[in-house]
């Protein structure tokens, strides 16, 4: 019982020595290693790497863990979510690597953020899906009667593309009395069946023999082929062609020209005529590759390039060739001949990106890995070293990896996005040859974008400029703003509660394009000016912003009509009836007609003239005070009443006109003097009411003039030159400030002052349009002169 336990540990220690120098070796050729049966189903799982390499199975899929194939039909492929490998199609193995005794298929697996690269090893196990075959279903022999017994006919091999193990173990003949079958171990170009002579041949006894020969695999159960043979047996040629030498070796440069001679073999028959006579052939051993590559003259034995010769393909080549008779039974003679090929510098190298991030942010840290490069040369030595490099003044380097011929590109100095927003790296690889070979690859890095830049307004502060009686809903102004980073930007209007804000709820801003909308109509005689903020906000994480002041000045536009103030009647309308004595003299004060117009400036100018008068030679009217006078002394012929229609208009661009009546009583003196007692008493209490409102508004007048003129001296005291100039641009200012219109009516003299703008002439926020501001053209600096024309209307003395 001891004795068995014994042996049992013994055992189980054998086991495990083996498993831990299979892991060790396999850890040496790759970190991980699996088999896998060729022609298993697509999908067959090959083995867990996330599992193996103690890789985090949460992480695979946002690190977009993948095989690195160069094909476009991969073999093998990863899933995501469970690092699992699996087969991606059916494996041929005899396709994949052909009769090679290990297939063992290399793999890269490559994880990002960050970058790991994992080589793994899956080696393709193979099974016996092909059976032997010959390369002919009948082969004829003819052999002389006199050749010795011991004679040797080499034959044609069975091929079978599964691998050693596989592939054709042994041959078997058919039973017979006079040959046997030796087979002849060429290695890697697999077992030649040969047929030996036991015994002499007597013609006279058979003329031929018919064989089978039958090639078994390794198989269990074996697979087989066979060939028939055919011996005829014929007479005399008894000697055997030999070759002068017993080694024949040459060496050769790759990439010679067709036609170069590489060796001569010769052989002799000791036989006379047609039996002496030596052709040259290539053995049956000898691939179509070969045949295809040299040529073989016949009957100088001359060996030449045939076609091109690549050291990276084969670096030698090991030629059967055959020395035969003429002879009626022609012998054969075998001699190897081995050409070595020399490597010249033919391949420049290849230059693989194998994980590349085609975007990197603007603030990643120098030493960031942006790309994963491998560089390859088919060449050996020195011709296939290579350098690699990047010859460009950019903010990246190469830094070569603990891999052979692998180089990673980092970052060597910060991003700038808005400086440069995309690289295109060439990197160039040189091999160490004479003269060197050299490649190159371009890659485009795309710098990705952090928000790091604040939006800017085109403008600060905005000044815009509305004719009252805009259209609601429609846009009145825009603001614009810019970011560095090519952000989207958004817009809003700051509503804040004090009273100059009010106005910004009858605006609304266009959040994508800063079109700002009035949603109802402004009235100059309302509001004159108002300010507010506008908040540019760029979509980045977090958000950054800036804001503008926005400064909105309305226009007058000529929206009021004039109002009659005086004659007025009981009922309201424009009609009023005057007396005068007959025995006035000329220029004599009948009434005065007067009007209002809410709007300012030429829109508010009133003109007065005569539309209707019965008689012209006797009334006159001033056109600018609205005053009637008598044109003459009234004569007894004169009617006693006379009706007089006065159009009272604005001077804006398109009029607007009211119309006042007045009747004119023609009385005598005494009942003149009667009817102006009653009438002064009651215009007196009249005008003592229009007294006691035009008080009033001239106190108000006086009041806003000490006020506009206190704000306007604090305005330009805080005010900068910078900010005075934006509102005073270049014009052409021809020195006046204001325009008057002299005239004469009767004994006196009128004047009316007004404002007379040139270009370049603006309003001073917070005037209410009583402000103008010229550019002073009389000295160099960018001082501002304000003036403040208050008009006054002087009243005749009878108000």
């Amino acid at each position: 019982m001891e004795q068995r336990g014994f042996e049992k540990r013994m055992v189980t220690g054998r086991f495990t020595r083996c498993a831990l120098a299979v892991l060790l070796w396999s850890a040496a050729s790759a970190q991980l290693r699996y088999s896998i049966s060729e022609e298993v189903n697509e999908g067959a799982v090959v083995g867990n790497m996330a599992k193996d390499l103690g890789l985090d199975r949460s992480t695979l899929k946002t690190r977009k863990y993948r095989v690195v194939s160069g094909g476009a039909d991969p073999l093998f492929s990863v899933n995501e979510n469970d690092g699992v490998l699996y087969v991606s199609r059916k494996i041929d193995r005899e396709e994949v690597c052909a009769q090679s005794s290990v297939c063992l298929i290399d793999l890269k697996t490559v994880l990002e953020n960050p970058l790991e690269v994992h080589n793994v090893g899956v080696e393709v196990l193979d099974i016996n899906d092909h059976a032997p075959s010959f390369p002919e279903k009948e082969k004829t022999l003819e052999v002389s009667e006199t050749v010795p017994a011991g004679a040797r006919f080499q034959l044609k091999p069975a091929t079978d593309p599964d691998s050693s193990s596989f592939s054709v173990q042994q041959y078997k003949l058919s039973q017979n009395d006079h040959f046997r079958l030796d087979v002849k171990d060429k290695g890697k170009d697999g077992k030649i069946p040969v047929l030996v002579l036991q015994k002499p041949l007597d013609r006279e006894a058979a003329q031929s023999h018919s064989l089978v020969l039958t090639a078994l695999d390794g198989g269990k159960p074996p697979k087989s082929g066979q060939m028939a043979i055919v011996i005829n047996v014929l007479d005399v040629n008894d000697n055997i062609p030999m070759f002068s030498n017993d080694v024949y070796s040459a060496t050769l440069m790759e990439n010679v020209v067709v036609g170069t001679e590489v060796i001569q073999v010769n052989a002799t028959d000791l036989d006379e005529g047609q039996n002496a006579e030596v052709i040259y052939s290539f053995g049956h051993s000898v691939s179509s590759n070969v045949i295809n590559l040299f040529d073989l003259n016949e009957s100088t034995g001359q060996i030449t390039v045939k076609g091109p010769i690549d050291y990276e393909l084969n670096d030698k080549y090991d030629i059967e060739i055959q020395a035969s008779d003429k002879g009626l039974a022609p012998l054969t003679a075998e001699k190897n001949v081995l050409i070595k090929i020399v490597d010249v510098n033919d391949n420049a190298p290849e230059i693989e990106v194998t994980s590349f991030s085609s975007s990197i942010p603007e603030d990643s840290r120098p030493g960031t890995t942006v790309a994963l490069i491998s560089v390859n040369d088919l060449d050996s030595g020195l011709n296939g070293k290579v350098i690699c490099s990047i010859n460009q003044e950019v903010p990246f380097s190469l830094s070569p990896s603990l891999q052979d011929k692998m180089f990673s590109i980092v970052t060597k100095s910060p991003l700038d996005r808005e400086k440069q927003s995309h690289y295109d790296l060439t990197i160039t690889a040189k091999d160490a040859g004479q003269p060197p070979l050299s490649s190159e690859k371009t890659i485009r890095v795309v710098v990705s974008d952090v928000n790091d830049n604040s939006p800017e307004f085109i403008l600060s502060p905005y000044t815009f400029y509305i004719t009252e009686g805009n259209n609601p809903g429609a846009s009145v102004f825009s603001v614009k703003a810019s970011d560095g980073d090519n952000a989207v930007i958004s817009y809003h209007i700051v509503r804040d509660r004090d009273e100059h804000s009010k106005l910004t709820s009858f605006l609304n801003i266009n959040s994508e394009t800063g079109d700002i909308v009035a949603l109802k109509s402004f009235d100059f005689e309302t509001v004159k000016t108002f300010q507010f903020q506008v908040v540019a906000s760029d979509s980045g994480s977090p958000s950054l912003s800036s804001n503008v002041t926005v400064n909105v000045f309305i226009l007058d536009q000529n929206d009021n009509a004039p109002v009659i103030l005086y004659p007025v009647s009981s009922n309201g309308s424009a009609e009023g009836v005057e007396e005068v004595p007959r025995n006035v003299n000329a220029g004599h004060l009948v009434t005065k007609v007067r009007a209002y117009d809410a709007d300012i400036g030429y829109n508010g100018w009133l003109l007065f003239s005569l539309q209707e008068v019965t008689d012209h030679s006797l009334f006159g009217l001033d056109r600018y005070t609205g005053q009637i006078r008598t044109l003459r002394s009234f004569t007894e012929t004169d009617e006693a009443e006379h009706k007089l229609l006065i159009l009272v208009k604005d001077n804006g661009n398109v009029s607007l006109s009211a119309t006042a009546t007045v009747i004119v009583k023609v009385v005598e003196p005494k009942e003149a003097f009667a009817a102006s007692d009653v009438k002064s008493s009651a215009k007196d209490d009249e005008e003592t009411d229009v007294t006691f409102y035009l008080m009033i508004t001239l106190g108000s007048v006086s009041v806003l003039f000490l006020i506009s003129i206190i704000v306007l001296i604090a305005m330009q005291c805080s005010k900068s030159t910078e900010y005075t100039s934006k509102y005073l641009q270049e014009a052409n200012y021809d020195g006046t400030l204001c325009h008057s219109i002299q005239y004469r009516s009767g004994d006196k003299r009128y004047m009316l002052v007004g404002p007379r703008m040139s270009v370049g002439s603006t309003i001073v926020p917070g005037s209410h349009a009583n402000t103008l501001v010229l550019p002073d053209r009389r000295n160099t600096s960018d001082e501002v002169r304000s003036y403040l024309v208050v008009f006054y209307t002087k009243f005749d003395e009878k108000i």
